[in-house]
């Protein structure tokens, strides 16, 4: 009988081990930040987003090819230009087991359109929403959008039970550091739900079994999202075996995660541009010594920027894996134009006079503001920069720090001076001006307000004519490139770096979409 039982036991635990090694296919992730909040609407943040996909869906999406394709809606169609019909898919259920209808979507793009909500901008020409049955949405726009697809598919669904049932029916406020439950929580009806959720230290996901669409046989049963801020600590990490791929891997390590047996590395551009801003609004810097706002002259906002060698920068700081800006925003975007990214000449002298022109031969003091844990070599570039600036006279005083404090204090106008980074997800133009020019826009912290350039944002969202609304976009650009409200710095390219026998499709939006990740 001992001998039986031993045999059990023994066979038992011999099942176990090979179910674990056949089974369980967990890729460990890490990147230098976390999510800032799982609250699918609360921050327009791209890691916070990348998080989100994973368990959320929206109901069109963009494919590994960055397409827009059907995601919880399988068809649509305009009525008239105001009016849009969306058919959704009959068989999603939430990652709970209860079923998405129309209800649920309604809420969702209602909900995304709070005051809370930094996604509200996003979804500004939405003036209403309504559910036709259980499986028909109709949304009406206040003009028409040609963009609204594009749009959409950044806004994610929620259930309106579970919503109700936590507190959560209105977006975190998380400028104004409220805590809720939808900011620890997540129930999407995406194809992994979050099982563990310890911020800043380890996120789990697991497969969603409830989830409406399917994967491979090889693909990721579970990920282990551990943020690693210090680049060192996350590379030795990957190198070790502890982690299997990093999404943002230092410049200055990629060689030698290269010449590793066991890894690889794929970079490509990245939909990002790196610039600077400077509050041109406010009668005296916070930071400075003038007494008064240098910014608002032109001669100085033109000075800093000829005295920064942008070339340097991509050499010695970005190791080649970047792309210098004439303008905040990368080639695939509608709008871009080569002519207009072109960079002002690096001219140290020609600096200095434009500074001694505007009032300032002997320079200023200012604080520049950047985070050290949200793009590539941040803190880098901004100490470049630093140098740089002081050639002509400038003393600037660096303050780096987390980019959740970064972002937090930016957006309570804590900042004369200080770095930023702008994908465009709906590869449009106008999500650039909506909120970085537009008057009083959200993250519009250089204070820039022209009428002019409001006059076209109202056509890029509202003129289905192709010509008129390119026309407008690129008198916009014109007009914003002229007055330097922002320091184009670069394009950002970003590096991959993952064990060899983990496939996880590289995308130009820094995203992974792990329901497409195997292992080989």
């Amino acid at each position: 009988m001992k001998f039986k039982n031993f045999i059990k036991i023994f066979f038992a635990i011999l099942f176990v081990l090979v179910s674990t090694n056949s089974y369980a296919k967990t890729i460990k992730w890490s990147m230098q930040g976390d999510s800032l909040t799982l609250d699918p609407h609360a921050q327009n943040e791209g890691p916070t987003t990348q998080v989100s996909r994973q368990v959320y869906e929206a109901l069109v999406t963009r494919g590994l090819d960055m397409s827009i394709e059907p995601q919880l809606a399988t068809d649509w169609k305009t009525t008239d230009p105001n009016t849009w019909i969306f058919n959704l898919r009959k068989d999603v259920k939430f990652s709970d087991g209860s079923n998405m209808t129309a209800k649920d979507v309604v809420f969702s793009i209602l909900r995304a359109k709070q005051p809370t909500s930094d996604f509200k901008e996003y979804i500004s020409t939405i003036s209403d929403v309504k559910e036709i049955d259980n499986y028909t949405v109709q949304i009406s726009t206040s003009k028409p959008n040609p963009i609204l697809l594009n749009q959409l598919s950044n806004i994610f669904i929620m259930s309106k039970k579970w919503s109700i049932d936590f507190g959560a029916t209105v977006s975190q406020n998380w400028d104004g550091g409220e805590e809720t439950f939808s900011a620890t929580n997540a129930m999407g009806t995406g194809p992994f739900k979050i099982t563990l959720r310890e911020p800043n230290t380890k996120t789990v996901f697991e497969r969603n079994s409830n989830w409406w669409g399917s994967m491979k046989d090889n693909s990721v049963t579970e990920i282990h999202l551990l943020p690693i801020k210090n680049s060192a600590t996350r590379v030795a990490a990957l190198l070790s075996g502890e982690v299997d791929l990093v999404t943002d891997a230092p410049v200055q390590d990629l060689a030698r995660i290269g010449n590793s047996s066991d890894h690889e590395v794929v970079s490509t551009a990245q939909m990002r541009t790196i610039f600077l801003g400077m509050d041109q609004a406010a009668d005296k810097l916070r930071s400075g010594n003038t007494g008064d706002n240098p910014f608002k002259k032109k001669e100085v906002r033109q000075a800093l920027y000829q005295a920064i060698d942008i070339e340097a920068i991509k050499k010695k700081v970005m190791r080649g894996l970047s792309e210098p800006a004439g303008i905040i925003t990368f080639p695939g975007v509608n709008g871009y134009t080569k002519e207009l990214d072109k960079r002002l000449p690096y001219d140290v002298d020609a600096a200095k006079k434009l500074l001694a022109d505007a009032g300032y031969p002997k320079g200023f003091d200012v604080e520049l503001r950047c985070p050290n844990d949200r793009y590539v070599n941040d803190e880098a570039i901004c100490t470049a920069v630093v140098g740089m600036l002081g050639k002509i006279g400038v003393n600037v005083n660096l303050f780096a720090q987390t980019k959740s404090k970064h972002f937090k204090e930016l957006k309570e106008d804590k900042g004369d001076f200080y770095m930023l980074g702008w994908g465009v997800p709906t590869l449009d133009s106008h999500y650039v001006f909506h909120y970085l020019y537009e008057s009083g826009a959200s993250w519009n912290k250089v204070n820039f307000s022209n009428s002019e350039v409001d006059a076209a944002i109202r056509v890029m969202e509202g003129e289905v004519d192709l010509d008129k609304r390119n026309a407008a976009i690129a008198n916009a650009w014109k007009i914003v490139k002229d007055d330097i409200s922002y320091l184009p710095l670069h394009h950002q390219v970003i590096s991959w770096a993952t064990k060899k026998n983990v496939d996880v499709p590289i995308r130009p939006n820094n995203e992974p979409l792990f329901r497409f990740a195997s292992f080989k």
